[in-house]
């Protein structure tokens, strides 16, 4: 059985010229066929002469040169419209005559040097063509006969101009949604290592603060190392998987956080030296999407910023599993040794709001009536609405 897709892919595979071929040999051999004989083209009112040698020499002019209309129509149009002049001229209308219209459309949607220039040049040349075909045929042709050939070649040629605007349109659309989705590739990533490498190296630094002051005691000095030391285990591991995202044979699906990864942070927060105070209700759903990625990230900027920037003060967590949506709320009171502001710098909040907005949530990050800082975010488990 042929496979025709195989067959279209194969042909659209050759070159461009090799395609084109069959169109100007298929219309050569039709002219010589004595049922077209009668259906050439005419401009003018020269009575029709038998062909001769240079007929077929005339006919080859304005056929073969459609195999190159793509590749030089520079080359192929003035070949075509000769060709075509001596054929009116000399009396021939062959059926070849209808190559003129083929080639007009093609240069105007391949021609690339100065089309408007040749555009007019072409208009300036048809004036004394027709003047010669009207003395010719002794004012036998109406005058607006000549006018309506005109508006015909006219016509495909800014058709053909058409064609090429719009594909050019349509290559400047694929360019935009290109650069767009680069863009939102790489502020993506960016997300991504701003959320693993902040809180792991924020935790690391804390965690390393706090071991310059337990020399005397061996034992905790010991459990904060080995806090250290699992802290960046788990920063080369999240930087792999990043790493694997940023590989082409990589495939498209969309990162999950794994069950039990919530309290897994909650607990290497709680090493770090932060009291966190952490609740789930709920069960999450089975296929929520990305969604419960963007609750863990929610969770881990709240937490890094808590570490960074209200070291010490009471954090509450609180994570709600509902039939369509993640709720999401921390909160970091101002008592710790270094509270300033847990809102942080704003960029990490500014990215989880894009991440919340994207999956039509919502997102609020302020402080608290009693001086603390909140961090509330709505996430639906869903497609957006």
């Amino acid at each position: 059985m042929i496979d025709h897709r195989e067959v279209l892919r194969r042909w659209r595979g050759l070159d461009v010229v090799v395609r084109d071929l069959p169109l100007g040999l298929a219309m050569l051999i039709a002219t010589f066929l004595p049922f077209f004989d009668s259906h050439g083209t005419q401009v003018g009112s020269l009575p029709q002469r038998p062909y001769d040698v240079l007929a077929g020499i005339v006919v080859v002019l304005e056929c073969l040169p459609l195999a190159v209309r793509r590749r030089w129509p520079q080359i192929a149009l003035p070949l075509v419209c000769a060709g075509f002049a001596i054929d009116q001229l000399r009396g021939y209308h062959t059926l070849a005559g209808t190559a003129l219209a083929i080639m007009l459309l093609s240069a105007g949607a391949h021609l690339e040097w100065r089309r408007r220039l040749t555009g007019i040049l072409l208009t300036v040349v048809y004036v004394p063509f027709a003047i010669v075909l009207y003395r010719l045929g002794a004012g036998g042709e109406p005058v607006i006969e000549f006018v309506t050939f005109y508006l015909v070649t006219i016509f495909a040629w800014a058709l053909g101009s058409w064609l090429r605007s719009t594909r050019a349109l349509e290559a400047e659309r694929r360019r935009r949604v290109a650069e767009d989705t680069r863009t939102a590739e790489r502020s993506r990533i960016a997300r991504e290592l701003h959320d693993v490498v902040t809180h792991h190296v924020t935790a690391m630094v804390v965690q390393t603060e706090a071991a310059r002051y337990l020399t005397a005691a061996p034992e905790r000095l010991d459990q904060t190392l080995a806090a250290v030391t699992d802290t960046g285990r788990r920063a080369i591991t999240d930087l792999r998987h990043l790493l694997e995202l940023l590989n082409p044979d990589h495939g498209t699906e969309v990162p999950t956080s794994s069950p039990g990864k919530l309290r897994t942070l909650v607990e290497q927060t709680r090493q770090a030296g932060q009291p966190v105070e952490f609740t789930e209700e709920g069960t999450p759903a089975e296929s929520s999407g990305s969604a419960d990625l963007v609750a863990y990230r929610v969770v881990q900027e709240a937490l890094t910023n808590a570490l960074k920037y209200a070291h010490g003060s009471r954090t509450a967590v609180a994570v709600r599993h509902c039939e369509r949506e993640i709720t999401v709320q921390i909160s970091t009171d101002s008592s710790g040794t270094h509270a300033a502001s847990p809102g942080g710098s704003g960029r990490g909040l500014t990215g989880l709001r894009e991440r919340v907005t994207v999956l039509g949530g919502d997102f609020s990050a302020g402080r608290a009536g009693g001086g603390g800082f909140v961090v509330r975010a709505r996430i639906p488990t869903g497609s957006r609405g």
